[in-house]
């Protein structure tokens, strides 16, 4: 079985903050990248939502454009006053 070492550990932890500020560094320059081209996609679906619902909103607005039927009721009838 292996003991622990102090340059096991000096190591060990210049790994975790190398691979830190590695990470840090990539970050800076792939985030901003990634993050346009999710605002990109994101402002594409919600352009292509708007227009379908437009597309829906002018199919229902020219179904109702049809003209109504009047309703036959019955016929109309004059009373008189009878004295």
């Amino acid at each position: 079985m292996d003991t622990a070492s102090f340059s096991g550990l000096l190591k060990t932890l210049l790994y975790i903050l190398a691979f830190y500020y590695i990470f840090k560094f990539l970050a800076r320059l792939f985030l901003p990248v990634v993050a346009k081209k999710v605002v990109e996609k994101a402002t594409q679906q919600f352009q292509e939502q708007q227009q379908q619902y437009q597309q829906q909103q002018q199919a229902q607005a020219s179904k109702n454009e049809k003209p109504k039927e009047k309703k036959i009721v019955g016929e109309y009838i004059d009373f008189e006053e009878i004295k």
